[in-house]
């Protein structure tokens, strides 16, 4: 990195890809998964219902997709930056 003001675009760029899937991550397995199970319990899914496959089955696969999500954008941002590895 060339200097302190691209140093702190990086981090701020970093920070908010960390926001977005730390939103997504919470609203899924809390929001999805424990306040919002009534609201969803009479939608059929697989032998249950939605909000039961979104505490068990649902938040496992986001947080996966998540996973992979950040690992691409963040690559994607080390080179823009110019620190990649």
């Amino acid at each position: 990195m060339a200097d302190n003001s691209s140093n702190n675009e990086y981090w701020a760029a970093n920070i908010r890809v960390i926001r977005v899937c730390l939103i997504i991550w919470a609203l899924v397995s809390f929001g999805f998964g424990i306040l919002l199970r009534p609201l969803l319990s009479g939608i059929p899914v697989g032998g249950s219902d939605l909000g039961f496959w979104f505490a068990q089955q649902g938040s496992i696969i986001t947080f996966i997709v998540l996973i992979f999500f950040y690992a691409w954008r963040v690559n994607r941002l080390d080179r823009q930056y110019g620190v990649e590895e």
